[in-house]
């Protein structure tokens, strides 16, 4: 599940290995044995990866379905337009 979940969102931010591996500091070797399923990265890389993608680690294992954004920062204006984009992208309506 890891090797997929790495892969899946390395390709969603439309990274190639040796790209996502700068980011991290590993080689594309590294990074290739990950998503093979040959190695498995440590905890503190899987911590990493986890932040560099604004997930969970328990996303990354497999153990949640859930993705999160990183909002901080932002207006509670902001916040609003971004929820209402969401609720239009699932074809909801917001509550109020």
């Amino acid at each position: 599940m890891l090797n997929e979940r790495i892969k899946q969102l390395r390709l969603s931010y439309k990274l190639n290995q040796v790209e996502f591996g700068k980011k991290l500091g590993v080689t594309k070797q590294c990074v290739s044995n990950w998503e093979n399923n040959n190695i498995q990265p440590s905890v503190d890389m899987l911590v990493k990866i986890a932040e560099l993608f604004s997930v969970t680690t328990d996303y990354l294992l497999g153990r949640d379905e859930k993705k999160y954004l990183d909002i901080s920062g932002l207006t509670d204006s902001q916040i609003v337009n971004i929820q209402n984009i969401i609720n239009d992208i699932r074809g909801s309506h917001p509550a109020s």
